[in-house]
């Protein structure tokens, strides 16, 4: 919404000023792939009422109000009461006329209305301002995208791990979000149905074929424990198509990991951008049925359109200053080759036999993450208040050899994230509040201190 002076005389001479920043503010947002809804100019309480309630009618996810030239602070107030907030208050450069000054004006009159906003001054076209907008656009598109959504929780609580439940009540007034359970049982029955059809078994192909090797040992990994494995996935997408599951978490542990196979196939290929049958919008799992896990990685997804990494916090090697991320499931493929092609990423992966951990078998995803600066987050509670503790990052590779000897001391058939964290490692230990850690590769830290604006949680960055 784009303001202007509520006199006919003032106004009048600027529309086609007012319009010509507008449409500047416009292009970028449209060239970042944003969907923008802009109007008539706001000239008077009229005005600000009739396009605001157009927004609300188009169903827009914040609302940006522009200044270039003097505009009655009235009118914002008004606009607010019904455009859908956020809101963003821009103020472009035209030192000509007073637009800092209508933004300043509007600003105080909206503290004392009590309303929420965030404020950015200078040139579009300038990147770091078009960052900040950017960023508030992303973190609110975020907040929107959750509300409305449905998390499948598959089991319940996973070997006493207490930051991985969170209470249905707090998320659906928070976030919006509903959660509904599905035993893992589920799983089985129709795994166990499904396992020998011709669908599956070329789906045993198409991966015998793709990644760098699968080690059959004939007792913890074989073709039928694959197989049951793929089968998982495939019941998993049936039953999130069949419930509108948005995003989703497996206990796993103890039942399926003791008596079944373990779902880590299902889990890599759901948070990867394809599987056997083409590409696929990411759908993000959570190991362990990890609640607030699943929350940081929708958060991710919805902000940065990447797929996320779902890993422990295994080890820290004080010699090369890294730590290691490690989980045995839910660690897309994606990250073998930080490539939205499959082959690409699957020429770095093994298929290698699970552990002691895990009796029932099956197949481990084995790969080790590709370098390259990354944000990690993870979501938690305090006292039922959520806070969000982020950390930038980056992913490395070491020398085959020193590396090869690293995982061996670790676990070398579980998927690796060797990160360097820009900050001490007694830093980190001693304020990240989980075991599991999620991100994604680049900064996207604005995002998503915009997003915890946005929702009132507080943002600890870690550094």
């Amino acid at each position: 919404m784009t303001f202007s002076d509520g006199r006919a005389y003032a106004h009048e001479p600027q529309i086609q000023e007012n319009k010509a920043y507008e449409e500047r503010l416009r292009r970028k947002l449209v060239e970042a792939g944003v969907d923008v809804v802009t109007g008539e100019l706001v000239w008077s309480n009229e005005t600000a009422v009739a396009e605001a309630r157009k927004l609300q009618v188009a169903g827009v996810e914040a609302t940006i109000f522009n200044y270039a030239v003097w505009a009655f602070p009235q009118f914002s107030v008004v606009a607010s009461r019904f455009a859908p907030g956020p809101y963003l208050l821009f103020g472009q450069v035209n030192p000509a006329k007073p637009g800092m000054v209508a933004v300043l004006a509007a600003a105080g009159a909206l503290d004392q209305m009590g309303v929420r906003y965030r404020r950015v001054f200078g040139e579009i076209e300038e990147a770091p301002v078009f960052q900040q907008v950017l960023s508030f656009v992303r973190g609110a598109h975020a907040v929107a995208s959750l509300r409305g959504e449905t998390y499948g929780l598959f089991g319940g609580r996973a070997i006493g791990i207490n930051t991985a439940v969170a209470p249905t009540d707090l998320w659906a007034e928070q976030f919006g979000i509903d959660v509904e359970h599905v035993d893992q049982w589920e799983i089985v029955r129709r795994a166990t149905e499904l396992a020998g059809n011709a669908r599956v078994e070329r789906a045993q192909r198409w991966l015998e074929g793709h990644v760098k090797q699968v080690h059959y040992d004939g007792q913890q990994l074989t073709p039928e424990k694959l197989r049951l494995q793929i089968a998982s996935y495939d019941v998993l997408r049936e039953i999130i198509a069949e419930k509108s599951f948005h995003f989703v978490g497996i206990k796993s542990q103890p039942e399926l990991t003791e008596h079944f196979v373990t779902m880590d196939v299902a889990e890599a290929f759901l948070n990867d951008p394809y599987d056997w049958d083409g590409p696929h919008d990411p759908i993000v799992c959570a190991t362990e049925a990890d609640m607030d896990a699943a929350l940081t990685m929708e958060v991710f997804k919805h902000a940065t359109g990447s797929p996320v990494l779902f890993a422990d916090v295994r080890h820290y090697f004080k010699e090369h200053g890294l730590f290691d991320l490690v989980n045995s499931g839910a660690h897309a493929t994606y990250f073998a080759g930080r490539s939205l092609d499959p082959e690409t990423n699957l020429r770095n992966v093994e298929l290698k036999p699970q552990d002691f951990f895990f009796p029932a078998g099956g197949a481990s995803v084995f790969h080790v993450a590709q370098p390259g600066p990354v944000t990690l987050a993870r979501l938690t509670r305090e006292r039922r208040q959520y806070r969000m503790h982020v950390v930038r990052g980056e992913f490395v590779r070491l020398d085959p050899d020193v590396e090869a000897r690293l995982i061996t001391q670790v676990q070398d058939n579980w998927p690796h994230a060797f990160v360097r964290l820009a900050c001490s490692a007694d830093t980190f230990l001693q304020s990240f509040p989980a075991n599991h850690i999620h991100g994604v590769y680049g900064d996207w830290v604005p995002e998503l201190l915009t997003f915890c604006w946005h929702l009132g949680i507080e943002p600890v960055v870690v550094a």
